[in-house]
């Protein structure tokens, strides 16, 4: 198997299945190919039992800054305009109810500050706080068995939607299959890398691809061989891997817990799975291990290549593990893999959110969880928050933990422009056509007039 391509995307995830959608459903580009190591598509972490399956759009991460909200927030739209356009049947995700949950005076009085001051209840017109009463009638079980001495605020809304990202992955690469000029190979490992004159020749294990440009979306992986290629050098990983819990039916929607702003991890929060609204995953617990891929083993050696055994490596996780809010939570989070034990010490968490929980309500997912890398720099020697993208010569390399996927098209769109300035501006990017299958289809309701809200301009 070999061939001459244009662009060759590895990776064959939500975060190179939708970039393969966005370049060969609006551009001209004349040959694309996707290149997948497993015999699947989204058989890793955008699998949905690997993942919170949760579409973020930043209003009650309560983690996010402003900025950061508002930069999430036209990418959930995206996405969720896609799902709303090309999943009339809900095959590929649900829309529930969503909450962000403040219990007690210090919470109310943070949601409160969001809200009113920070500027999130004018960034999100469906957001709203609701009280106690309120809250009951969305989540009874939220509400049941507290003490109702306490007081009780929560930040909601109705775009709750709970994504299956395997699935969201697969309807990308379909939609784009449609075209004439795209190639997809699964099962088929990339082995090396090389820069050429003319762009880069990609060797696997089944043949030879030459590309003019190449973009890298392989995880963990992408920071793996963009070192190999001698990019990143400044940069290693801290991968964290995730676990839930699971319960019988007794949510009817996601509901969040506050977040602590020093911390890249989700806080816990309950929801109802994807598909089986009769299970309530609880989750996700965050624990630090040696491997890019949960639960295999050869990943090992590909963590160490990735942190290089250096001093500054180790001075950074040094840096960042000795601080005294990160360093009881990663402990905390070792203790909840434990059998028994660790169910005994995670259900605190789960009371937080429905308190009438016992022990034997809740038992450990077994097969579900994935790993986020979550990027160190060794500059700095410390963690960069979300995303991380290394541009270079005619390549990209993108290593996406939480939201990777919730802005996945946003970043699709991004790198997109930039392919088409490393083909030398032989290609166009109908972007008005790409936001038209998107984030026009996103449900927006109506202004404090009544006025149908409109989707933004793609310079707004």
């Amino acid at each position: 198997m070999s061939g001459k391509y244009d662009l060759v995307i590895v990776g064959g995830g939500i975060s190179g299945a939708s970039l393969l959608y966005t370049t060969a459903k609006f551009t001209d580009i004349d040959s694309i190919a996707l290149i997948e190591k497993e015999s699947e598509i989204a058989a890793i972490n955008s699998h949905h039992t690997n993942n919170s399956q949760t579409l973020h759009f930043g209003d009650i991460e309560t983690n996010y800054t402003l900025e950061k909200a508002e930069e999430v927030k036209e990418g959930a739209e995206l996405l969720a305009g896609y799902l709303e356009n090309h999943d009339a049947d809900r095959e590929m995700h649900s829309k529930r109810s969503k909450m962000v949950l403040g219990v007690g005076d210090e919470e109310v009085d943070q949601l409160e500050q969001r809200y009113e001051e920070e500027g999130f209840g004018d960034l999100y017109p469906k957001l709203r706080p609701i009280e106690r009463e309120e809250i009951a009638e969305l989540e009874p079980k939220v509400v049941e068995g507290r003490d109702p001495s306490k007081d009780m605020l929560a930040l909601q809304t109705p775009d709750g939607y709970v994504v299956d990202y395997g699935e969201t992955t697969k309807s990308f690469v379909e939609q784009a299959s449609e075209e004439a000029n795209v190639d997809i190979y699964t099962g088929t490992k990339v082995e090396d890398i090389t820069p050429t004159l003319d762009g880069y020749t990609i060797e696997t294990d089944d043949g030879r691809f030459d590309s003019d440009a190449a973009v890298v979306a392989a995880g963990s992986h992408s920071l793996q061989i963009a070192k190999e290629l001698g990019y990143g050098q400044d940069k290693v990983l801290l991968p964290i891997a995730g676990s839930f819990f699971l319960a019988d039916d007794l949510l009817n929607g996601k509901v969040y817990t506050l977040q602590m702003k020093k911390l890249p991890f989700a806080a816990v929060h309950g929801d109802a799975d994807v598909h089986d609204g009769s299970v309530t995953r609880f989750g996700p617990t965050a624990k630090l291990v040696p491997t890019l891929e949960r639960g295999r083993i050869s990943t090992v050696k590909d963590f160490l290549d990735v942190f290089g055994l250096n001093a500054a490596a180790f001075l950074s996780y040094a840096n960042i593990l000795s601080d005294r809010i990160l360093l009881p939570y990663v402990l905390r989070n070792l203790v909840y893999d434990l059998p028994n034990v660790g169910r005994k010490q995670f259900l605190p968490h789960v009371q937080k959110v429905v308190p009438s929980v016992e022990l034997e309500d809740i038992e450990r997912a077994k097969g579900y969880g994935g790993v986020r890398p979550q990027i160190v720099d060794t500059k700095n020697k410390s963690l960069d928050m979300g995303e991380a993208k290394i541009v270079g010569d005619d390549i990209i390399f993108n290593i996406t933990p939480s939201p990777g996927a919730s802005t996945c098209l946003k970043n699709a769109m991004r790198d997109t422009h930039t392919l088409l300035e490393f083909l030398d501006g032989d290609y166009e990017f109908d972007e008005d056509a790409f936001r038209s299958e998107t984030i026009d289809n996103f449900p927006r309701g109506d202004d404090s007039d009544g006025k149908k809200v409109a989707a933004p301009d793609a310079d707004d």
